[in-house]
């Protein structure tokens, strides 16, 4: 299975608390952080519900 790369690279102050919950869910905590996910549909709708805060990389 491919992974994926996603990186915060906005703030989540000013965004509606169920984007910060999604950004939990994927594991970022602060700007800058990195994490690695399997690419799986749940994890990539997560990601396009906060596609203006984070930026995504395919291995």
């Amino acid at each position: 299975m491919s992974k994926i790369r996603v990186k915060q690279v906005r703030s989540k102050i000013n965004c509606p608390e169920n984007q910060k919950r999604t950004l939990a869910a994927l594991g970022l905590k602060k700007i800058g952080q990195v994490v690695e996910h399997d690419d799986t549909p749940t994890i990539q709708g997560m990601v396009n519900k906060v596609k203006h805060l984070v930026s995504v990389e395919t291995n």
